[in-house]
């Protein structure tokens, strides 16, 4: 196996990493929270998460608080997995 097998191209952008690596270590976070702690736009945070979701590492869930639409979102069994190998993938080429 090679050093690099297990880095997961889907990761590679900064904005896929921050979510990703923001919801492995909460139970969930909302849009308004990723976008906050990312400072990025609504569009480009949106077309990350489908990209994350389109692949099922994160799970949405649509909601209402009150009278106001609230979407959440966490990382599932498989996100965690991947993200995992994808980090310790990183830490063994660094220490090469």
């Amino acid at each position: 196996m090679g050093i690099i097998d297990n880095i997961n191209k889907l990761f590679d952008h900064r904005i896929r990493l921050g979510i990703m690596s923001i919801l492995v270590v909460n139970e969930y976070a909302d849009f308004n929270r990723l976008k906050e702690l990312l400072e990025v736009t609504d569009g480009n945070l949106a077309s990350h998460l489908k990209a994350l979701e389109k692949e099922k590492y994160i799970l949405v869930e649509k909601q209402f608080i009150g009278r106001k639409p609230n979407t959440r979102y966490s990382a599932t069994k498989l996100g965690k997995t991947e993200f995992r190998k994808h980090i310790e993938a990183l830490e063994k080429l660094l220490k090469k």
